[in-house]
């Protein structure tokens, strides 16, 4: 809607996280490019988690707002030079539909229209938004810029099913005014660690701290006095907002017995003197949020540039997307981010990249994408989108990936860059990176398993000095699989191989150290692919007898595409897939039955 926000941040400057990291990883590896900005404009950087398993280490970045904007604007910039795109501002507010409710492009709120084969819907929080500061609120889809109007109607009068959800933002504070000698510093990684798997984005940044600082006993004294003037305890706004973002108050309410609350003290950029509070999201009046704020240790005299809010828009349940994110009410017609009920900039981001790729593949007449939920923390995400009903804006979590020892970050390049050369998303010079790459993996496991080291050798002293046991003889893939020995450690002793960078030695001592958790997991996945894999087609539940009432509103509802679908759907259980399997098979007998007639009449003739 305005040409100057392109990428903007409009709440944390931040990307990745748990879970969050591996969509930036995979969406990159695809050839998206979330991972690339990141790695260009980040002001701090952390891996999280890294006490656990690899299957839950995350990469998180502060950015830059800024420059983040500017650098993906620059790009689609770079871009329109070419025929393939055309940069336009404005506010659409209508759809344009053919003869049979297929979408054939867009009006603009000022009346211009643009003809399109397909349309990809990404309104974030503003379509219909509101924003709220207490008791107060105005129309907008973010502080200062205007809601998108029109299009819920037009969305509704085509049968689509929309709700309400709510997402908040905390105060910005001034810089130049917080005691930061009473705070803890949250300095960078000493390492350098990068979304993309592209090394020529790998340039190191001077880094900036953020800081960490907790609420006090005033704070949440003052917080409980003042919640019927929030929109949330005051009833002023009834939407639902994200459990694993809460606001300040929520935490006040939900853990009552904390005694304070970690807040994180994070600069939006390297020239804005403003900083993030993070933790502190509120829908507290505004007076009442500075006075809060100077409770806190290293705000006491804090000066408040913007105030939180809290802001509630329209979104469309998911369950109504095919898993390529094509509408199934509207043939051309796709959504991504927020209008999906989702939240968070990384989520976003892949959807967009699914939904824009197969707007394109449409169009040009090709066959779309999907992603199972077993290649992909994207593909989970949408499966989970389009076959479970949302309670609560949806963030992705490393929990909610069955898969997820085989879903890591670092081996995302190895899962989705095949598939992004082979729709045309990976140039050759990517592709000539991935392969060498994988080659240099690929053998060093080899060299790993194949060389046994003489309980007697000097090699074998060697490695008891870095703590390995060795008996009579071992392989080092064996050695590197005992607690307490790291693929650096044997490169430390002269034991490694030509890999070029940490990320090649991580990949290598996860895959070998976790061989058999591993190894287990593919044959889970095999084990039900099959069975999973199989497609529901124009099928009438109603008339399948063995449904329960429940299932079959549930899955006449849905529509789900395939058996593993319709198995993840909330109100239908095992017995109702094992009915609607006896169901597949008798079809198949008929169609059979019914071919083998029609081969024998033709005979006959």
């Amino acid at each position: 809607m305005n040409l100057d926000k392109i990428a903007w941040q409009p709440c944390n400057p931040a990307v990745g996280g748990p879970a969050k990291s591996t969509l930036v990883h995979e969406t990159d590896a695809m050839g998206g490019w979330i991972g690339r900005i990141a790695d260009r404009t980040y002001l701090q950087r952390r891996i999280l988690n890294r006490s656990k398993g690899p299957a839950v280490w995350a990469l998180r970045a502060q950015t830059d707002k800024r420059e983040y904007s500017q650098m993906m604007t620059s790009v689609l910039n770079d871009r329109v030079t070419t025929p393939f795109l055309d940069v336009r501002e404005g506010m659409v507010h209508d759809l344009v539909l053919g003869d049979n409710d297929d979408v054939v492009g867009v009006t603009t709120f000022f009346g211009a229209t643009f003809r399109a084969k397909c349309v990809v819907l990404t309104t974030g929080t503003f379509l219909q938004g509101t924003i709220w500061v207490g008791a107060r609120s105005m129309p907008a889809g973010r502080a200062g810029e205007l809601p998108a109007t029109g299009l819920s109607e037009t969305l509704n009068d085509l049968g689509f099913e929309t709700g309400r959800l709510k997402t908040g933002t905390p105060p910005r504070v001034d810089s130049r005014s917080v005691n930061y000698s009473a705070m803890e510093p949250q300095p960078s990684d000493e390492l350098d660690h990068w979304f993309s798997f592209d090394p020529s984005e790998w340039k190191p940044r001077k880094t900036m701290p953020c800081y960490l600082t907790r609420t006090s006993a005033k704070t949440h004294q003052m917080i409980q006095e003042n919640l019927h003037l929030t929109p949330k305890y005051g009833g002023f706004m009834d939407s639902t907002g994200p459990r694993y973002c809460p606001s300040i108050e929520d935490k006040i309410v939900r853990f009552a017995d904390k005694l304070s609350h970690q807040i994180f003290i994070e600069p939006e950029g390297r020239t804005i003197p403003e900083l993030y509070i993070q933790g502190f999201s509120t829908g507290l009046p505004e007076d009442i949020q500075i006075a809060v704020l100077r409770t806190i240790r290293g705000l006491e005299n804090a000066r408040m540039v913007r105030p939180a809010y809290s802001v509630d828009y329209d979104y469309i349940p998911a369950t109504q997307l095919h898993s390529t994110l094509m509408s199934k009410k509207c043939d051309g017609l796709y959504l991504a981010g927020q209008v999906c009920g989702t939240t968070g900039y990384e989520e976003a981001a892949s959807q967009g990249l699914i939904a824009g790729i197969n707007a394109a593949r449409k169009a040009l007449g090709m066959d779309m994408i999907s992603l199972s939920r077993e290649s992909s923390f994207i593909g989970t995400m949408i499966d989970d989108l389009c076959t479970k009903p949302l309670r609560e804006p949806y963030r992705v979590l490393t929990s909610r990936s069955e898969y997820r020892l085989i879903l890591r970050a670092d081996n995302a390049d190895s899962r989705m860059t095949p598939l992004g050369r082979s729709i045309g998303m990976i140039d050759d010079n990517r592709w000539k990176l991935f392969k060498e790459k994988s080659k240099r993996v690929n053998t060093e496991i080899e060299r790993l398993q194949a060389t046994r080291v003489s309980g007697t050798s000097e090699e074998a002293a060697a490695l008891r000095s870095v703590g390995a046991s060795i008996k009579q003889s071992s392989t080092l893939s064996d050695l590197l699989r005992q607690p307490g020995i790291a693929y650096l450690k044997l490169q430390d002793v002269g034991m490694g191989g030509d890999l070029h960078n940490s990320y090649e030695k991580e990949r290598v001592e996860t895959e070998v150290k976790y061989e058999g958790y591993i190894k287990r997991q593919f044959d889970e996945i095999e084990k039900t692919r099959k069975s999973f894999a199989k497609r529901l087609w124009d099928i009438d539940y109603s008339s399948i007898n063995g449904l329960r009432l429940e299932a079959r509103e549930k899955l006449s509802n849905i529509q789900p595409e395939t058996i593993g679908q319709a198995s993840r759907i909330g109100g239908v259980n095992p017995a109702d897939i094992a009915v609607l399997n006896v169901h597949l098979e008798k079809m198949r007998i008929q169609r059979n039955n019914g071919s083998t007639s029609a081969n024998v009449a033709r005979h006959g003739d």
